[in-house]
């Protein structure tokens, strides 16, 4: 099933200009033809395409085919960005295929990157979101400081862990988090968290988790992270 975004539905039928070329120069629909339109927050929609404009392809809805159910949990996974950018991009694609509500972007004392290309991570995003077909489109934030992070997410009502190469950690994640309530797991860059990062972290509520025994990647860590919590939620 080939799906396009169009966020502000049903108010704008129309598809944007990035998805419009995609549907009329690559797959080359025409005005009457038949396709799927996602808003990206679970609704999925048979549409009619009526129109067509160089940078634009305007359809009219046929019928709602899909209204996903409000989830009584939410993934949360604040990482910070690895050197090599495609490492993040392969992280953020899997992360959609199995489902996530909110990824932060942390900027650490061991972090390798201080810049992000937001609009290649949107795209990524979407493109991820219309593939696997899980219809609902991830807050995205911008690189920020870890420590005002902490400090930012001190009010949550969230489960906060911290995922970190200790081998004295005493619970797995599969063990500290609870099913049916919002969780927020904190993956550090590719050194690792800094002692101190640790402690402030520990300091403002966020429980010390193993994700195994095996030492993982960043990007891994964090798609390890996001399957957990998707299992315990089943």
């Amino acid at each position: 099933m080939q799906v396009f975004y169009q966020p502000d539905l049903p108010h704008t039928l129309q598809l944007p200009e990035e998805e419009a070329k995609h549907c009329q120069r690559v797959l080359r629909h025409q005005p009457g033809d038949i396709i799927h339109v996602t808003d990206g927050h679970g609704s999925l929609y048979t549409a009619r395409l009526t129109g067509e404009q160089p940078k634009r392809c305007s359809f009219e809805i046929v019928e709602q085919l899909r209204i996903a159910e409000e989830k009584p949990y939410a993934i949360h996974i604040a990482i910070a960005p690895t050197k090599n950018s495609e490492r993040l991009e392969w992280f953020l694609e899997k992360a959609m295929e199995f489902g996530i509500d909110e990824i932060s972007l942390l900027q650490c004392r061991h972090s390798e990157r201080s810049k992000i290309n937001m609009d290649r991570l949107e795209k990524k995003a979407i493109s991820a979101m219309k593939q696997s077909l899980n219809l609902r489109m991830p807050r995205i934030h911008p690189l920020l400081k870890l420590e005002d992070f902490i400090r930012n997410s001190e009010a949550s009502k969230s489960q906060r862990f911290i995922a970190y190469v200790d081998e004295t950690i005493p619970q797995h994640l599969k063990e500290a988090a609870k099913a049916g309530a919002p969780a927020c797991v904190l993956i550090g860059p590719e050194g690792d968290f800094a002692a101190e990062e640790i402690t402030a972290a520990r300091e403002a509520g966020f429980i010390p988790v193993s994700l195994g025994k095996s030492r993982l990647r960043t990007e891994t860590a964090g798609i390890a992270a996001c399957h957990i919590l998707n299992l315990l939620n089943e």
